[in-house]
Parts: C-alpha cells; sequence; structure tokens
C-alpha cells in the first residue's frame, strides 16, 4: 500500500479562491492543517510547510480536482518534485456519519492516498501538447452544439417563407447554398416581417458559413498535433482526426494506464459479467470516460459500414449466437487494446 512507501501524505481539498491543506504522517495522523491562497504565495507557503513540518524526504500530494481548480498547485508541487496523484469527490457513504467540511476533505483525500495501492495511483493528466488537444476539443464540441441550434433555427425560418425557401429548407445546407442565402435581396414592398426573417436569415447563413472554416481549421489544427505526439495513429482504419485527439486526451502519457485492461476500464469497454444461472454473457459498461467510449463507439460504426474485415466478423459472431450488443462490446474492446498498443508505441514519455 502507499502507506508504506511514503513518509508523509498531504491532503488537499481545492476550490476556486483558496486550498484547505492536511499534511499526515504515513499513519494519517495529522501533523498540521493550514488554508492556502490559490496563488504563488499560497503555494510557496504549502512548499515551505513541507520542508518543514514532514518526517521524511518521501512526500505524496493527494489533491481532488488537480486538472480544474487545483491544477495551479499540482503544477507547483510537481515542479517541486513533490510526487502529485488524484483524489476523487468523497462518495456519499465515505462521508456517511463524518459530516461535510473543508478540512473533513482533505482529511478523506489523506485517507484515499494511504489506502491505495502503490502501483495503482491515479496520477494527473499531462500538460503542454496534450492540454492543446483537450482545448481545441472543447471549443470543437462548443462549435458543433452552436451549428446544430443555428441550422435548425435556419431551417425553421426556411418552412415559414415561400416554396423556394421550403425546398432550400429540405436540402443540404451547402456552402454554396449558405451564400446565396447570406446574399438575397429584400424583395420590393416587403413588410416588417419578412425584412425581420431575412435579416435573421442573413445572419444565421453567415455564422454558418464561418463556423464551416472553423470546424475546418480545428480539425487541421487537431490533426498536426496527433501526428507530431503519435505518429501513425489516425493511419489506423476509421481512425480520424477527432477520435485520435480524444484517445490521446484521455490516454495522457505513458505510465498513467498500467496497461491494456486499465485502459480499457478506462474508456468504458472492458466487459462486466452479467450472468445468471446457464446463460453466460457480458455486458457493455456504462462507466469510464464517456468521451473516449464515444470516440471508440465512432471508429466502431465506420469499421462496420466499411471494413470487410470487420463485417466478416460480425457475421461469423452473429453465427455464434451472439447479439449485436455484445458484437459491438467485443469490437470495442478490440479498439481499446489497438489504441492502447499504438499509443504505447508511439509516444514518449
Amino acid at each position: 500500500m502507499l502507506a508504506e512507501v511514503v513518509d508523509a501524505v498531504i491532503g488537499i481539498d481545492t476550490h476556486r479562491d483558496s486550498h484547505e491543506v492536511e499534511i499526515a504522517d504515513a499513519a494519517g495522523r495529522p501533523i498540521t492543517t493550514m488554508r492556502i491562497g490559490n496563488d504563488g504565495a499560497g503555494f510557496a507557503r504549502l512548499l515551505a510547510a513541507i520542508t518543514e513540518l514532514t518526517p521524511g524526504p518521501r512526500v505524496v500530494a493527494s489533491v481532488e480536482g488537480s486538472r480544474s481548480y487545483g491544477v495551479g498547485l499540482a503544477r507547483a508541487l510537481t515542479a517541486a518534485g513533490v510526487r502529485v496523484i488524484e483524489c476523487e469527490q468523497p462518495s456519499r457513504s465515505r462521508r456517511r456519519g463524518k459530516g461535510k467540511s473543508d478540512a473533513i476533505d482533505a482529511h478523506l483525500a489523506v485517507l484515499a492516498a494511504l489506502r491505495s495501492d502503490a502501483d495503482r495511483v491515479a496520477v494527473p493528466r499531462a500538460d503542454g501538447d496534450r492540454e492543446a488537444l483537450r482545448i481545441l476539443l472543447v471549443a470543437r464540441e462548443e462549435m458543433t452544439v452552436m451549428r446544430t441550434a443555428q441550422t435548425n433555427r435556419l431551417r425553421a425560418l426556411l418552412l415559414a417563407g415561400d416554396d423556394t425557401d421550403r425546398r432550400a429548407a429540405r436540402r443540404a445546407l451547402t456552402q454554396k447554398t449558405l451564400a446565396a442565402l447570406a446574399g438575397r435581396e429584400l424583395p420590393a414592398h416587403a413588410t416588417r416581417e419578412q425584412a425581420v426573417r431575412q435579416a435573421e436569415i442573413r445572419r444565421l447563413a453567415l455564422a454558418l458559413g464561418q463556423a464551416w472554416h472553423d470546424l475546418k481549421d480545428n480539425r487541421a489544427q487537431l490533426l498536426a498535433i496527433v501526428d507530431d505526439i503519435a505518429p501513425g495513429l489516425t493511419s489506423r482504419y476509421g481512425v480520424g482526426p477527432i477520435s485520435a485527439a480524444q484517445a490521446v486526451v484521455s490516454y495522457s502519457h505513458p505510465g498513467r494506464c498500467r496497461n491494456e485492461a486499465a485502459f480499457a476500464a478506462l474508456s468504458g469497454t472492458n466487459p462486466i459479467p452479467a450472468s445468471s444461472g446457464k446463460t453466460i454473457r457480458h455486458r457493455l459498461n456504462r462507466g469510464g470516460d464517456r468521451a473516449l467510449n464515444r470516440a471508440i463507439h465512432m471508429i466502431v460504426l465506420t469499421r462496420t459500414r466499411n471494413c470487410a474485415r470487420t463485417r466478416a466478423y460480425i457475421d461469423r459472431r452473429t453465427t455464434e449466437g451472439k447479439t449485436p450488443r455484445e458484437i459491438q462490446r467485443c469490437l470495442k474492446r478490440y479498439i481499446a487494446r489497438e489504441l492502447y498498443r499504438t499509443l504505447n508505441a508511439t509516444m514518449t514519455a
């Protein structure tokens, strides 16, 4: 256990403006508690306390929210040589009978670290190119949601127009169609309603045209970064820049997932036993990183439609009596294995 290989553990409950800290020994006995600011001065105060109060050099910091409110502190601790591990929020069962306060959460972070296996601790995700990919993926998700909403509004406005507009609403909104809608002249003697509708159609058409260019640029940036840090990943069948970027973001860096099975559990593709009596089967895992699971699902759909090898596998498993969902579970597991091996072989620590 981690308690056997460390001299002290620092439990940190993070917030926007300040962090609650508890420094404890390897037995979980508190040495001191403090509240520090979420700034450079607060980080320096904590590092000074670690140097002065910890009973030995083997120190681990258990940080709740190491990639949100605690990201600055996690970076400062890592730069100072302190090992940082992720700490999940305490569950309802762990809180039962203990109450809720920042000091209690910091102590629970200490206990969670001490009770974990030394070789199975969760390390924070990496910065650098991986963080750049995450930022681009978040921006792409926002742009995609906005584009869908704007497309729906534009079609609704066109359906309320004349026959030409209604035909345009039923067709694909290509760049040529959007340009025509944006450049359309208002007819003479138009009513106020028609003028407002045409102005809104023009605004939405211009916004959708710009969104198309933004998404294209976003995809090019994702592809460039993925090819730089994980060369060959996008050459796998069905693995595009977006799916590859999500795989890199979730995988983070070599060593974060201790083996292939851990990566499958992270992606929610590991088999979950669902047997009863004479029925022996497994089901899909509904946990794990759902963004990574969605990326793997899209790869499965692409290969199911276009890959002859995948189609032959589906036909063979169908004749064996497997249901479509069970076959999909198997395909997801195989793809998770392929992604892990490719990332492990191409990415450097």
